[in-house]
């Protein structure tokens, strides 16, 4: 069974599109939420997470991190623990 991955994204974030790279090469499939222009949603994150940076990753609803969260996990080979 597939876990379920959700990313919360900005379009022009370089840390998004580094994290979203980690994972398409990982070969995680996931659902991508942009909330570039939705400062509600930011709010509404920030609030559930304590973080107000983008990318957020959740894992079958459980808060991962960020970027250097998930790259830390890859450089730990505990990556596929957590996402596979």
């Amino acid at each position: 069974m597939r876990k379920k991955v959700v990313i919360y994204t900005w379009k022009t974030c370089v840390f998004c599109i580094r994290a979203k790279r980690l994972l398409k090469n990982k070969g995680v499939e996931f659902d991508e939420i942009d909330i570039e222009d939705d400062i509600n949603k930011l709010r509404q994150l920030e609030a559930k997470t304590g973080s107000g940076t983008v990318p957020q990753i959740f894992v079958d609803d459980k808060y991962i991190g960020g970027c250097d969260d998930i790259v830390n996990l890859h450089k730990r080979d505990k990556f596929d623990i957590v996402f596979k």
